[in-house]
């Protein structure tokens, strides 16, 4: 009931640098492939707004640049008319009281040409075998086509497009960022030695292979105070067939250095979580409990928590907000479920990546009454 609610230390407000977030439930970047000309629209400002409770909002993966798109329908932050869809959300989300930062992306090597036919095939720090598949612009899943090995100037483009990216997000009204770092995608390729196999400085050893993702920051850093910057990492992550050698001594000396920059947020995901997929595994490996010690800044968890277990990790002191994903786009009004102890609806999977309104702003608040 509302007793149980009320000492929630999910629901205690916190500091991130001198942002006053009014809770702990946090809202995880989510693709939902709903800005068909890559354009946020009204539809997507009242998508954020509906969920202004969050503590913090974190949007889906935004674009840094055409050639690092993944999926037809995801925005961008490199164009003017970008920054002016991404302000209505901005608006949309304080005119409701609540805070939001950018995810900037880029996919690497997990794109295919369709989805950027101007640019050529996708671009990554190495040529690996692979299994996995990606969107091409029908929405058809094929195989990756084998990417370009990116030059020392395609790594200094990359670099300014993340800097370019920040700086239209600052435009745009955004109240911070987060460099997206995990799941196989460009940072990650760089970070990880399955992935990476270089024999330059970006290549081999740790500290080379760190290398990109540091560039990558400072370049952002040169834009945004550290303590409007995050960065979101998934030390044991195998979605998109990642993995590392030693990801203790990876991720340590990752953090560390993010740490010495003084970045506002560490964002882990939990290795049970596969990327966006149904299951939950149980495993033995906190990602919150190996590195939350190297950092003196937030760290937030994300991956597949109930109310319960969340509120046991910040109890525990694993983490000091948490994330919430699919329970977030079921649920617009989450941190007041969690407060009354009522009910959640139940996410519908099958309009995650639709076009439209259908499973995206239909989803009933409380204040709505029951749901029809």
């Amino acid at each position: 009931g509302d007793e149980a609610g009320t000492k929630l230390r999910l629901l205690e407000p916190m500091a991130l640098g001198s942002l006053a977030l009014k809770n702990r439930v946090f809202m995880a970047p989510l693709t939902r492939m709903r800005s068909p000309d890559f354009v946020p629209s009204e539809m997507n400002a009242l998508y954020y707004a509906q969920r202004a409770g969050a503590g913090l909002i974190i949007t889906e993966g935004t674009i840094v640049s055409p050639l690092g798109r993944g999926h037809p329908g995801t925005p961008g932050i490199y164009n003017d008319e970008q920054v002016e869809g991404w302000s209505r959300v901005t608006r949309a989300v304080h005119d409701k009281g609540g805070h939001i930062f950018m995810q900037l992306w880029h996919v690497g090597r997990c794109s295919h040409s369709s989805v950027h036919p101007a640019e050529g095939g996708p671009i990554a720090p190495s040529v690996v075998p692979t299994k996995t598949q990606v969107y091409n612009a029908d929405m058809i899943k094929v195989p990756i086509e084998e990417p370009r090995v990116m030059t020392t100037d395609d790594i200094k483009q990359a670099v300014r497009d993340y800097r370019e990216g920040a700086r239209n997000a600052q435009r745009a009204g955004l109240d911070g960022v987060e460099l997206h770092g995990a799941n196989g995608y460009l940072i990650d390729q760089f970070l990880q030695d399955s992935h990476n196999k270089r024999t330059d400085e970006y290549g081999g050893s740790i500290e080379n292979r760190v290398r990109f993702m540091l560039e990558a920051v400072d370049a952002v850093l040169t834009v945004w105070e550290p303590s409007r910057v995050g960065i979101r990492l998934s030390p044991y992550g195998t979605f998109n067939e990642m993995g590392d050698s030693d990801p203790i001594a990876l991720f340590s000396h990752a953090i560390s250095e993010l740490n010495k920059r003084g970045l506002a947020y560490v964002h882990l995901i939990e290795p049970r979580v596969v990327g966006g997929m149904e299951e939950v595994h149980d495993t033995q490996i906190s990602a919150a409990a190996c590195f939350k010690g190297l950092f003196d800044g937030i760290v937030i968890t994300a991956g597949g928590y109930t109310r319960d277990t969340a509120e046991a990790a910040i109890r525990a002191g694993l983490a000091d907000a948490v994330c919430f994903g699919r329970t977030f786009i079921a649920n617009p009004d989450l941190p007041a479920r969690f407060a009354s102890g009522a009910p959640l609806n139940k996410y519908d999977r099958s309009t995650f990546y639709t076009p439209g309104p259908a499973g995206y702003v239909d989803y009933p608040a409380l204040a709505d009454g029951p749901a029809a």
